[in-house]
């Protein structure tokens, strides 16, 4: 078992004093312009305590994350948590983006697979998985805790960095998914955000199956901003499915022809579901917090934290 490594960054040293904090997420695409994601990140910036950004999403080929989390830190002050796919990269590779992380001030890694690239736009793509996720967050423990890398060849200078992984509550059956989750917390895991979780019973049960690894959970929900982006999740988002009362709910508003009360319909539709789901995890779990994928629906921050902070 790993020792616990101390809390480097703001978002871990808020978990580690017991409040309830939201996370958002920042998703730069096929683009070498930054302005719609810092837009983003300054309009969720007042409620959220960091943001993730997303790495190839999908099996897409965006622009690398580490560029916009070091630009969103800089430009807008809200603190990121870098997130590292193992599909697209081997070892060294892994290794030298820890690193310039770290120079850059980057203090959240969030240790993940990666769907394959069958499922992107560039199908032809040859998947790398030299290590697996386990793998990464060991060797992220040792340049973090030990100063080496994998072969244990020193590094120079620190690598102040806090490590999150993935989890799927959603899995069926649950238990290998606990396994592969309990290996990662031996290995250095100083908190868990899950997928989007839409059934709050499940939800329950996971985070009362992860208690015993005493390791901060932030829970995935995912309010859809329009009709078009929950029917696209429903059928092509892999173990994840909307609830077929909320996508009827999404398909009523989006009938709507005047586009700012069809805005408002959807928003209410999403206040409807997620804040007594947020409000029910705070009250009845141990979870640490709730990581928010409204990717350019920012708007929804301000109504949710009002009504469940």
């Amino acid at each position: 078992m790993v020792k616990k490594r101390p809390a480097y960054s703001n978002l871990m040293k808020e978990i580690e004093a017991g409040r309830f904090v939201l996370t958002g997420e920042l998703e730069p695409e096929k683009t070498t312009g930054l302005d719609e994601v810092l837009a983003s990140a300054r309009a969720m910036k007042p409620y959220v305590v960091a943001a993730n950004v997303t790495d190839n999403p999908l099996a897409m080929a965006y622009m690398n994350s580490l560029v916009p989390s070091y630009i969103v830190q800089r430009d807008v002050g809200l603190e990121t948590v870098y997130q590292m796919v193992i599909r697209d990269r081997n070892r060294l590779a892994l290794t030298s983006d820890v690193l310039a992380a770290a120079h850059l001030g980057i203090k959240n890694i969030l240790a993940i697979s990666g769907d394959h690239t069958v499922l992107g736009d560039n199908k032809g793509g040859k998947a790398v998985y030299d290590l697996d996720s386990a793998q990464f967050v060991y060797l992220l423990h040792k340049m973090i805790d030990e100063g080496t890398d994998l072969d244990g060849n020193e590094i120079h200078g620190e690598v102040p960095i806090n490590v999150a992984i993935a989890a799927n509550p959603n899995a069926n059956p649950l238990e290998p998914e606990i396994l592969k989750i309990g290996r990662k917390v031996k290995l250095g895991t100083d908190f868990i955000q899950t997928q989007t979780m839409f059934d709050i019973d499940l939800t329950k049960e996971f985070l009362k199956e992860t208690e015993k690894f005493n390791c901060p959970t932030l829970v995935g929900v995912f309010p859809l901003k329009s009709f078009g982006i929950a029917d696209f999740f429903d059928k092509y988002i892999p173990g994840v499915s909307v609830p077929k009362g909320l996508l009827e709910s999404m398909g009523k508003c989006k009938e709507e022809p005047d586009k700012e009360k069809r805005k408002t319909l959807y928003d209410e539709v999403n206040m409807e579901f997620f804040a007594p789901f947020i409000k029910e995890i705070r009250k009845t779990t141990k979870a640490a917090g709730v990581h928010v994928m409204a990717v350019l629906y920012e708007r929804i921050f301000e109504p949710l934290l009002a009504e469940t902070m």
